[in-house]
C-alpha cells in the first residue's frame, strides 16, 4: 500500500472516529455544516476506493468466523463427556483409544455412505483410534424411523452395532423402518423384539440429546466429525481426518 493511500485511509478512519465521538458526546458534536463536510469526505473516499468496502466485509467475515470457531471449541470442550459417550461395546476401533473421532451421520445421506470407507481405512491403519457414532436423522421421517430401529438394535445387541450400522448404511435403496428391521433380522434380532422399543424413552432421549448436541455445534449437514477441538464438516476424506488425528496426538489440537 502506498504512503498516500495509507495516509488517506488513516484520515478516513480518523474522520469516522470523529463522527462516532461526536454522535456519542453531545458536548463534542459537530454542527450541521461540519457533519455534511465530513460525510462528503468519507463518501468521496469510498467512491474512489470501493475496494475498502470489500476489505471491510472480508475483515468482518473473518472476525465472525473466528468468533464462531471459538464458541464451537468452547461447546466441544464443555460437551466432551456427552460427545465421546456411547454404550459399552458400541465404540468402533480401539475400545480405549488415545484419540476419539466422533461422526454424526444420517442413514440416507449419500455422502455418509461414501465416507463409510474412510472410517474403515482410518480404523484399519490406526489401532489406537476410537470412533463414536452419533445418529442425527436430518433427512426426514424415513431416516428418523431407521435411527429408531438402529438405536433399539444397539440396546439389544450392542456388540453387533458397528456391523449393523455398516450394513444398513450400505443399502442401495432408501433406508426406512422396514429396511432397518430387515437388516436387524439378518443379525438375529426379530422385529417383535425391536418394535416395542422404537418409541421408548431410551431411544427418544438419545435422539433428543444428539440432536441438541448437533444444534449446539452448528452442524447443518452430514457427515460431520469432531476431532480434538474442531468440527470437521463434510466428507473430507481419510487423509484429511488422519492429519487432524495426528495433530491431536502431537499438540493436543486438530490444527497445530
Amino acid at each position: 500500500m502506498t504512503f498516500s493511500r495509507l495516509a488517506a485511509r488513516s484520515g478516513l478512519l480518523a474522520l469516522a472516529g470523529a463522527l462516532a465521538i461526536g454522535a456519542a458526546s453531545p458536548a463534542l458534536a459537530f454542527d450541521e455544516a461540519q457533519t455534511r463536510d465530513i460525510e462528503g469526505i468519507v463518501r468521496n473516499y469510498l467512491v474512489a476506493h470501493p475496494e475498502v468496502l470489500i476489505e471491510a466485509m472480508q475483515a468482518l467475515e473473518s472476525k465472525r468466523t473466528a468468533q464462531e470457531d471459538a464458541a464451537r471449541r468452547e461447546t466441544i470442550e464443555s460437551s466432551r463427556k456427552t460427545l465421546t459417550a456411547t454404550p459399552e461395546g458400541t465404540a468402533l476401533g480401539a475400545a480405549s483409544g488415545d484419540v476419539t473421532l466422533v461422526e454424526f451421520f444420517d442413514y440416507n445421506c449419500g455422502y455418509c455412505k461414501r465416507a463409510a470407507s474412510d472410517m474403515d481405512v482410518l480404523m484399519d491403519s490406526d489401532p489406537k483410534l476410537r470412533v463414536v457414532l452419533k445418529e442425527i436423522p436430518v433427512l426426514g421421517p424415513a431416516s428418523e424411523a431407521a435411527s429408531r430401529v438402529s438405536l433399539a438394535f444397539r440396546s439389544v445387541k450392542p456388540e453387533s452395532y458397528g456391523a449393523f450400522q455398516r450394513k444398513l448404511l450400505a443399502s442401495k435403496t432408501q433406508v426406512d423402518e422396514a429396511r432397518a428391521l430387515q437388516v436387524a433380522e439378518s443379525f438375529g434380532v426379530k422385529p417383535e423384539v425391536l418394535k416395542p422399543l422404537l418409541q421408548g424413552q431410551a431411544v427418544q432421549a438419545e435422539l433428543q440429546e444428539t440432536g441438541a448436541l448437533a444444534m449446539a455445534l452448528g452442524i447443518n449437514g452430514t457427515p460431520s466429525y469432531v476431532v480434538g477441538d474442531e468440527l470437521v464438516a463434510g466428507a473430507v476424506g481419510a487423509d484429511a481426518l488422519a492429519a487432524k488425528i495426528g495433530n491431536v496426538r502431537q499438540c493436543g489440537k486438530a490444527t497445530c
